[in-house]
């Protein structure tokens, strides 16, 4: 089963709709026993940094998905997705809200995009060059265009942990990965036939 990790906010039904649509079994939960069982653990991510961390913890969501993110992190079962913003929880710290403590899973920065460069936020159609092509990215064309919505974007420390990269005014880090975990600042499930790609390729992997 895949919990998609519910904080009382975020693209859930959109993420539901697409695992359902592939056939993939698939709960919308707060229960932290679900999720700590769940062969595989979505974080959706829409609204703000300090604010989503904020309700995690109200709810007793925040270390229940850190450790699903650890063990996935380290290799040591179950698969972890975070979808943009659920990808920028995974780091320490961001920009947006520089006293929230994050889940602090991989080590880099969550940086606001220049606003005098390019409109903010970053929004609609971009493409992604592509470092891996296993897991979430089998069969995934290079160039593939995706589905982007956000103002502050991943740097990581580590260049192996590096997926997928794309340009909006500076380079940024599109997707990352590490063992069983990987996360997308491009929604999937609102990408199309890649998208839906991507989320076949991480049910596979169950």
């Amino acid at each position: 089963m895949i919990a998609i990790i519910d904080y009382g906010a975020g693209n859930l039904r959109s993420v539901k709709k697409a695992l359902d649509f592939l056939g993939a079994p698939c709960e919308i939960t707060n229960d932290a026993h679900k999720i700590a069982t769940a062969a595989g653990v979505i974080l959706p991510g829409v609204g703000a940094f300090g604010g989503v961390l904020k309700t995690m913890r109200a709810r007793g969501l925040f270390e229940v998905t850190r450790q699903a993110a650890q063990r996935a992190a380290a290799g040591q079962g179950g698969l972890f997705l975070g979808i943009c913003l659920g990808q920028q929880l995974l780091f320490a710290a961001s920009e947006e809200s520089p006293d929230a403590e994050g889940l602090d899973v991989l080590p880099g920065k969550v940086l606001r995009f220049p606003a005098a460069r390019l409109k903010v936020p970053h929004m609609g159609w971009n493409s992604i060059a592509l470092r891996r092509h296993d897991g979430l990215f089998a069969g995934v064309p290079e160039g593939a265009y995706v589905y982007f919505v956000h103002s502050y974007y991943v740097v990581s420390a580590q260049p192996e942990d590096v997926a997928a990269r794309t340009e909006y005014g500076v380079p940024f880090d599109a997707a990352v990965c590490r063992n069983q975990l990987v996360a997308t600042q491009f929604h999937p499930e609102k990408s199309g036939a890649v998208g839906l790609r991507m989320l076949r390729n991480f049910v596979e992997l169950l």
